[in-house]
């Protein structure tokens, strides 16, 4: 494992994090440009976008941040609407913050910032391997955001020739990408029967009228599945 001295921001850190975030960079870019161009079609300015990209980098949130924009919220209501979506967060970093034990807080809150669901799950399992090195897990990061901004400035440019965003089908882009990132986190029999249960429940609830709860219950009725199938055959 590299050492927290060697690991700032040398060519295989940068190289590692290149090929990890690979399926977040291709998930990023389309969804990033479909952000820009709504967010200029809401009203904001081209350089108040591409800004919310880059000081908030919050992707759903700045989504939902453009939507409550166009239907008239005041500025306080968005940041309220955006801190209570992104809570999750705090879950997330106190799961990993045992494996960054001796960073400095400076340190950690860039970490912080920069920690999406989709590095979340790189990182998780990056850790559980031992691979904390400082370099690498920053660069993922700022890869994985790069990504987000340049998507963002690509929308921004297509604005004024792109009318609708929807008949791009761009909404395909952040689908791939999880499951590009579950499969890479497949390691045996029992977390292919999770992951296949865990899609046949949701699209089951989904079409059974539990809404955006089909998710969350087939997240937990298939993890509880992994784990006893688990349990059971390690007897």
């Amino acid at each position: 494992m590299p050492t927290m001295d060697r690991a700032r921001w040398a060519p295989p850190a940068l190289t590692g994090a290149l090929r990890q975030t690979a399926p977040v960079v291709l998930g990023y870019l389309p969804v990033g440009f479909a952000y820009g161009v709504l967010a200029l079609k809401t009203g904001l300015s081209p350089l108040n976008t591409v800004l919310m990209s880059v000081l908030v980098f919050a992707g759903s949130a700045q989504l939902i941040a453009v939507g409550l924009l166009a239907a008239g919220a005041s500025p306080l209501s968005v940041a309220a609407t955006t801190f209570v979506v992104n809570l999750r967060h705090v879950l997330m970093a106190a799961s990993l913050a045992p494996h960054l034990r001796g960073w400095p807080a400076s340190r950690l809150a860039w970490f912080g910032f920069q920690l999406t669901d989709e590095t979340f799950a790189l990182h998780s399992l990056r850790f559980v391997r031992g691979e904390a090195g400082v370099g690498e897990t920053l660069c993922i990061n700022a890869v994985a955001q790069a990504a987000w901004v340049a998507g963002t400035v690509l929308g921004v440019a297509a604005s004024a020739a792109v009318a609708d965003v929807r008949p791009l089908g761009l909404d395909y882009a952040l689908p791939a990408m999880f499951i590009a990132l579950v499969v890479g986190q497949v390691r045996g029999a029992v977390h292919v029967l999770a992951g296949l249960a865990a899609a046949g429940l949701a699209l089951w609830l989904h079409h059974a009228g539990a809404g955006q709860w089909s998710v969350i219950l087939a997240t937990l009725g298939a993890a509880g599945l992994g784990a006893g199938v688990s349990a059971w055959t390690r007897r």
